[in-house]
């Protein structure tokens, strides 16, 4: 889970996600998906999947990445002039 504290639509949430990996991890990225209901810009917004091409961190990755790379980069994502101000599903809802 995210939490995310910055004075955002985000504040005081906390957003559940699931990483899957694959055997070849982590030579290639996990798959992130959302299990919280959440409006950014690289969540697709009908099942909740991290889109790798709009998300930096796994358009980018590297096995020098972990899942703590991941969730950290999510939160500055939230954090974004993008995604800071974007209405939110109501608290609790789920993909």
């Amino acid at each position: 889970c995210v939490c995310v504290f910055n004075q955002t639509v985000h504040d005081c949430r906390i957003y559940c996600l699931k990483i899957q990996c694959s055997e070849e991890y982590p030579d290639k990225p996990p798959v992130v998906r959302f299990v919280s209901r959440v409006n950014m810009s690289c969540v697709d917004k009908n099942n909740g999947m991290v889109d790798s091409k709009a998300f930096s961190v796994l358009r980018q990755w590297t096995r020098n990445y972990s899942m703590e790379t991941i969730l950290s980069e999510l939160r500055r994502e939230m954090n974004s002039q993008t995604n800071r101000k974007l209405p939110q599903p109501p608290e609790g809802s789920e993909f």
